[in-house]
């Protein structure tokens, strides 16, 4: 799908400069505990399946939307597990954006896993001891969406 039709039209004005995005992130786990992950197009790497939230849209929307674009699996979220900044982000193209981003914990509906858009090199179903390399906040996301708290983390920072 790539750049959503708003975000397009933001970037004609702003061109790179950094945006202050909403995202979701999915933690999908299945009956037998493993985690659906993404190999992203952009920069190769193993991810949570993820995406922008569209103006107006639900953010649980946006998981059952972007895990369906993106892998072909509908996914039911259960439980937000934690709501998150990220740094910022370069793309390869120069754009930047920092996310405030939702952790969704999700189970999988129906569906095949597979590389269903232009976003994903790769999609599977990964087992928690034996994960692909991730980053510091996939691994952190997919800890606390297995860690069956029933409130979602969030940082305080006080100054």
């Amino acid at each position: 799908m790539g750049i959503p039709a708003f975000l397009a039209e933001l970037r004609a004005v702003v061109g790179h400069r950094p945006l202050w995005l909403s995202g979701v992130s999915a933690v999908v786990v299945d009956d037998d505990g493993r985690v659906l992950l993404g190999r992203r197009a952009d920069n190769g790497r193993w991810a949570l399946i993820s995406g922008i939230i569209d103006p107006g849209e639900q953010p649980a929307d946006t998981v059952v939307r972007e895990c369906l674009e993106e892998t072909g699996v509908r996914v039911r979220p259960e439980q937000l597990v934690a709501v998150d900044v990220s740094p910022v982000i370069e793309y390869p193209n120069g754009d930047r954006s920092q996310y405030l981003d939702l952790v969704f914990r999700c189970r999988p509906l129906s569906g095949e896993a597979r590389v269903n858009d232009d976003e994903s090199l790769e999609v599977g179903w990964f087992h928690p001891d034996a994960l692909p390399e991730l980053d510091a906040r996939a691994r952190d996301g997919i800890a606390r969406a297995l860690a069956g708290k029933d409130t979602a983390h969030f940082e305080l920072t006080e100054r």
